[in-house]
């Protein structure tokens, strides 16, 4: 029978209209410790560090080059091999390119779509939005919306032993986009469907860490207000207590009453699950090795927090200056020679080694990804488009092969030429990986029956293929 739901004329209640009640005591949407954990069904993986490119990164100057292209869809970047014989990647990723070995690339993911914002919705939950309008049109979030795979993973992966109270979902920062610059649904720069739980609930949405990770500003929600003293803080959670003795009169009461019990944990003076988000007892040869940036303390926060069990880690990467993030349309080589791909391999190879060097390799999946690639042709601006028709996708961790390439494009690189995968399929292949059947029965807002996933596993990627 399917569990309770939202009705669908529910207003979306966003986490920092819970972040207040009792005069101080921050509510987050977090997992609860009543549900159920689902039967693995696949790989060895505990948690998912989803590396989001946001803005759509170009392949053809990363992962996929192709030098014998006419120097319109070349560029002007060479390919140096890795230590895998014959996969060559882009000179400006030397430290990604020696740990190939460890990684497997898909050159073959393809959907027809060229707008971010459908598509950043279909990467992140794996469904259609139901209204896809223009490319820069940012509907608010609905609770009718599908929930991102992080939401999903929280909800049936999480367990109260697993990780001791921490959330099930966190994204660092939340995904949101540049404001929409026409259209019914011009607004200021705010989150962006496909990023939160949808009809799974505002429990499972995800924990925001939208400052400076590892900083006392990253999570503001976890301060106590300066008025409000520990001795303070216990009295209400008393008062709260006793008030909840006397029994709630709805769903919404009871998914306010979840959250606030999760409040109470992590605001707490001596919560254990607090320390995981500082960064102040690693290393500092470690820090520098992941790099003096906000990537790179993402990079190394993820760490921690995968150690600790958390099921997922969004790690949306769109900070920065010549371009917006990835979204490459002028100025597209300057941009990733001096800011994107110095950052992408210095944080990511560090994030590779580190979670090697510490056993936990086996245990995390890595996914990175963006919500498409960019056009073969060069266009006037020395920039590249959108282009859904064709991206690379790396994967390392949670029971993935390394040095395996999926997939082939064409000479120009605008279209698969053998293996198409669908974005749906590698969200099929993470809750493999995680112990999760694709095929298991979710219910959406309305009651109807959804599987985790409508994608096929990628068996090829996988060390030990155990699909049913």
């Amino acid at each position: 029978m399917p569990s309770a739901r939202l009705p669908a004329t529910e207003l979306l209640l966003g986490r920092r209209d819970l972040l207040r009640f009792g005069g101080g005591l921050a509510l987050s949407s977090w997992w609860s410790p009543t549900l159920a954990t689902a039967a693995p069904s696949g790989g060895p993986a505990k948690s998912c560090i989803l590396i989001y490119l946001l803005g759509g990164p170009p392949h053809l100057d990363l992962w996929d080059l192709k030098p014998d292209a006419p120097a319109e869809i070349r560029g002007p970047f060479h390919s140096i091999a890795t230590d895998v014989p014959g996969t060559r990647i882009c000179q400006h990723l030397p430290k990604l390119a020696r740990l190939a070995s460890r990684y497997a690339l898909i050159r073959s993911v393809s959907h027809p779509n060229h707008n971010h914002t459908p598509m950043i919705y279909y990467t992140l939950t794996g469904r259609q939005v139901d209204q896809p309008g223009q490319d820069n049109d940012v509907r608010p979030p609905q609770r009718t919306d599908a929930p991102h795979i992080g939401a999903i993973l929280a909800k049936y992966r999480s367990s109260s032993a697993m990780f001791g109270g921490l959330p099930g979902y966190l994204a660092v920062p939340e995904v949101a986009v540049r404001s929409s610059t026409q259209g019914q649904y011009k607004r200021a720069r705010e989150r962006l469907r496909g990023g939160g739980a949808g009809f799974l609930g505002p429990e499972y949405d995800p924990l925001a860490i939208n400052g400076d990770p590892g900083t006392p500003s990253a999570i503001p929600e976890l301060s106590l207000p300066s008025d409000v003293h520990a001795a303070r803080h216990d009295r209400r959670v008393a008062l709260l207590s006793a008030l909840e003795r006397l029994g709630t009169a709805s769903q919404r009461i009871e998914s306010f009453e979840a959250l606030r019990r999760q409040a109470v944990v992590l605001t707490g003076a001596s919560s254990p699950a607090r320390s995981t988000f500082s960064l102040d007892d690693e290393p500092i040869a470690l820090k520098e090795r992941y790099g003096p940036h906000r990537f790179g303390r993402a990079l190394l926060l993820s760490r921690r927090l995968a150690e600790a069990g958390v099921p997922m880690i969004a790690v949306h990467f769109n900070e920065m200056t010549i371009c917006d993030g990835w979204d490459t349309h002028a100025k597209n080589f300057e941009a990733l020679e001096s800011e994107l791909l110095p950052m992408l391999d210095q944080g990511l190879s560090a994030l590779i080694e580190d979670l090697d060097r510490r056993g936990v390799l086996d245990e995390t999946l890595v996914l990175v990804m963006g919500e498409f690639g960019r056009t073969p042709r060069i266009n006037k601006d020395a920039g590249r488009d959108h282009w859904g028709s064709c991206q690379s996708v790396l994967l390392v961790g949670g029971g993935i092969r390394g040095g395996v390439v999926v997939g082939s494009s064409d000479r120009i690189g605008a279209y698969p030429t053998a293996d198409p995968v669908d974005p749906v399929d590698l969200h099929a292949t993470a809750f493999h990986c995680l112990g999760l059947d694709p095929r298991r029965i979710m219910h959406d807002s309305l009651g109807r029956p959804l599987p985790l996933s409508s994608g096929r596993v990628l068996g090829e990627l996988l060390e030990s293929v155990g699909l049913d």
